[in-house]
């Protein structure tokens, strides 16, 4: 049987809008909690955009202050249009609680997240 993949906006975004960062330190803003099934998978892609007029440090968590392995690090460049910073990756919930993905920069309110998810259920 084919799996069903539905396009989703991040659970911390707004109608499908930007997420503007605005923590400068773990555990960051939210952009995106998985479900909590250990069965349905959420391919998160997202790029970044720099408002600043520096480049600026930002820091995506994958599972909080407590996995600092997981984290992606990356500078973006000031307005340099959109940035690729997480190219399709693959998350479940554990069964109990979902994954969550937060970003915090070296400047607050000046990095926004755009993107989506691709939710694959069985």
């Amino acid at each position: 049987m084919a799996n069903a993949v539905a396009k989703i906006p991040f659970s911390g975004s707004t109608q499908g809008q930007a997420v503007l960062v605005a923590a400068t330190s773990t555990a960051g803003t939210t952009i995106h909690t998985t479900g909590t099934s250990a069965t349905i998978l959420d391919e998160v892609w997202l790029w970044l955009y720099n408002a600043h007029t520096a480049d600026v440090l930002t820091t995506i968590e994958f599972g909080g202050a407590t996995a600092p392995n997981q984290n992606i690090v990356l500078t973006v460049p000031f307005k340099s249009g959109l940035v690729m910073a997480v190219p399709g990756v693959s998350l479940l919930g554990n069964g109990s609680a979902g994954l969550t993905v937060k970003a915090f920069a070296a400047t607050t309110n000046v990095i926004t997240v755009t993107g989506y998810v691709n939710r694959i259920t069985p």
